[in-house]
């Protein structure tokens, strides 16, 4: 299968409830994430988190769906071919 490389951008709405979750999803694809970074924004209680992924379209794809689905958290990915 066909593998990619990418930015994966997360924004958290609300980082307190939805961290624990983020963190278990990417520790469970942390062989397709090459790099993480993470910027809180407090006074406004939001994370931004910019992930650099090198994986299948489907792991990638299973990984941001997960993302996704929990509330208050929004994904867009930019991938390409190597």
């Amino acid at each position: 299968m066909e593998r990619r490389i990418g930015v994966v951008g997360i924004l958290v709405q609300d980082r307190r409830q939805a961290a624990g979750k983020i963190n278990s999803i990417l520790s469970e694809y942390g062989e397709i994430i090459v790099g993480r970074m993470g910027v809180p924004y407090r006074e406004k209680n939001l994370a931004v988190i910019a992930l650099i992924v090198d994986g299948t379209t489907d792991e990638i794809g299973a990984m941001t769906g997960k993302l996704g689905n929990i509330k208050g958290v929004m994904v867009r990915s930019a991938l390409i071919s190597r």
